[in-house]
C-alpha cells in the first residue's frame, strides 16, 4: 500500500501562510458532510456567531454564506494566524450549537481549505460568487431569498445588495 506524506489535513495545512491584511476565501465543510443547517433552528445559533465581532478578533469578514453542509466565508485577516481565527469560529459555532441542545459531538470537519485572492482579484467578484452559492444549489431563487450569508456590501437599511 502506497503512504502520501501529505495527505488529508495536512495536505491542507502544507504550505499554509498567515499574512496579515490578505484576503482569503475559506471553505469548511461539516463531519461526513451531514446537512445539520438545513435545520433553521441549527442555521440561526451559527449566523448569531458568524455574525458576532468577537468571532473574528481583528479579523474582518467581509462575506459568508452557510450552506447547509459547510461554509464560505471572504476575510480579510488581521494578525492572528489564520488557523487560529478558524479554530475560534468552528469553537463558537460548536458552543453554541451544543448549547442550544441542535446536536451532540463535532459539527465541523477538521480542516479547512483557504486560498488567498491574488493582487488585482476582483474582491466583490469573490463575494458575488459566495452569497450566490444558494442561488446555483437551487435552495433560492436570488440571493435575497435565502436567510443565512451577509456581506459588508449589504445596504442593511433596505434589503439591496450593493456588489
Amino acid at each position: 500500500m502506497l503512504s502520501f506524506p501529505h495527505s488529508g489535513r495536512q495536505a491542507l495545512r502544507r504550505g499554509r501562510v498567515s499574512i496579515p491584511g490578505q484576503i482569503y476565501l475559506l471553505t469548511t465543510t461539516t463531519r461526513h458532510r451531514r446537512r445539520l443547517f438545513a435545520d433553521t433552528a441549527s442555521a440561526q445559533a451559527a449566523s448569531r456567531v458568524i455574525h458576532s465581532a468577537p468571532t473574528w478578533g481583528d479579523s474582518r469578514l467581509l462575506a459568508w454564506v452557510l450552506m447547509p453542509d459547510h461554509w464560505h466565508g471572504l476575510l480579510q485577516l488581521g494578525d492572528e494566524p489564520l488557523g487560529r481565527v478558524m479554530n475560534r469560529f468552528k469553537g463558537g459555532t460548536s458552543r453554541a450549537l451544543h448549547a442550544s441542545g441542535q446536536m451532540e459531538g463535532a459539527p465541523w470537519d477538521r480542516s479547512f481549505h483557504d486560498r488567498a485572492l491574488r493582487s488585482g482579484e476582483d474582491v466583490r467578484e469573490v463575494a458575488r460568487y459566495i452569497v450566490a452559492n444558494p442561488i446555483r444549489a437551487g435552495l433560492a431563487d436570488n440571493v435575497l431569498g435565502y436567510p443565512y450569508w451577509n456581506a459588508t456590501w449589504l445596504d442593511h437599511d433596505t434589503p439591496t445588495l450593493l456588489l
